[in-house]
């Protein structure tokens, strides 16, 4: 999984890369201080993890993770290459999701690009840049197609319509996540990758203090329902000092400040949200490992993300709901208590299934 983490300069972006990441990157208080997109890699945060791994003491421990890319600050007129806009564009079309970061805290310290806090006008800066990118990419492929409508074939004809449709929809400011496409016409569009496509995050960068201008938020929140998108609260300032402290300390800040979960566990979540994912398990003294699969996915589609063969020869898949392992202690209790399952092929795979895959090859 991989995000792109976008938003106009000086709303935080760099400061939540480095708090997600560790990485280090440059947040100096000017525009485009992020020449090249950063990218980190993060281990994905599970405490099912950690019990199987006290419950095997495996020699290798694989935690599912995801990659964050760390995109320079776009400004107005990004799609015609102000700024450094063309270049970070083309890094977005490259992510899974997009995390968009708007600034909802007031701090005279912190320059703004265009001198106030607005978070609905913020956001639509960025927006329109993207709308402004895929209606460019339409054109472009309207502009193929139609060359090819007089050879008779029908798959011009119909790719031409859904196009035009698009094109309109995109000019009247919807993204093409909030329209209402058939799955034909999304079809048609699948290789386009276009920026207006992609799954979005909101993250409403609030103060350190974390106190929230409901004001900001909501504004947020109602663009984000309009695109399909979502919406979280963080405080990048005070992810970027949960980085720098141990376990214990880190948990012992959230307590003081109240909050049950850092940003990133709640960044993770969301993204998982999104992109319509969850993960199963695999557990034994070789390895205990994460493996991240669609929601929806059968046990041979979820076999074949260790290795094509699993798929290709799967006989079943013996499975137990990390629930029921942790109650039981270990899986010979488990298997004791009838809580062992082999499933088929048919069966759709559930978050934390702690999995063993029999095949034939």
């Amino acid at each position: 999984m991989k995000l792109g983490i976008v938003g106009l300069p000086n709303v935080g972006k760099s400061s939540l890369f480095n708090a997600l990441t560790d990485g280090g990157a440059p947040s100096e208080n000017y525009p485009f201080c992020t020449i090249d997109p950063n990218v980190g890699v993060v281990s994905v945060p599970d405490a099912r993890m950690d019990f199987l791994a006290s419950l095997y003491n495996p020699a290798k421990f694989t935690p599912a993770v995801i990659e964050f890319v760390d995109i320079a600050g776009l400004v107005k007129g990004a799609s015609k290459g102000e700024g450094l806009g063309n270049k970070f564009l083309s890094h977005i079309r490259e992510v899974d999701a997009i995390l968009h970061v708007v600034r909802c805290f007031e701090n005279d310290d912190v320059t703004h690009v265009d001198g106030s806090v607005d978070s609905a006008r913020d956001a639509e800066t960025i927006n329109f840049e993207l709308i402004f990118a895929d209606i460019e990419a339409v054109e472009k492929r309207y502009n193929k197609s139609e060359k090819y409508i007089k050879t008779g074939d029908k798959k011009y004809k119909q790719e031409c319509d859904a196009l035009t449709k698009i094109k309109e929809q995109l000019e009247q400011g919807v993204f093409v996540s909030g329209m209402d496409l058939s799955d034909s016409e999304k079809e048609l569009i699948g290789d386009m990758f276009l920026l207006t496509d992609k799954p979005m995050l909101y993250a409403a960068n609030v103060s350190e203090d974390m106190a929230v201008d409901q004001h900001q938020v909501d504004a947020l929140t109602k663009i984000a329902a309009a695109q399909n998108a979502l919406v979280m609260v963080v405080s990048a300032k005070i992810e970027e000092e949960l980085s720098t402290l141990d376990a214990d300390e880190r948990q012992m800040f959230l307590d003081e400040l109240g909050i049950a979960q850092s940003g990133l566990e709640k960044l993770i979540q969301k993204s998982y949200e999104l992109l319509n994912l969850i993960s199963y398990l695999t557990a034994g003294e070789k390895e205990v490992r994460a493996w991240t699969i669609t929601k929806g996915t059968k046990a041979p589609g979820a076999a074949g993300k260790i290795h094509t063969d699993f798929e290709r020869g799967f006989i079943r898949a013996e499975i137990v709901a990390f629930d029921d392992l942790k109650e039981c202690g270990d899986m010979a209790s488990a298997k004791a208590k009838g809580l062992v399952r082999q499933e088929g092929k048919e069966y759709v795979m559930k978050d934390g299934d702690v999995t063993l895959f029999k095949f034939n090859v």
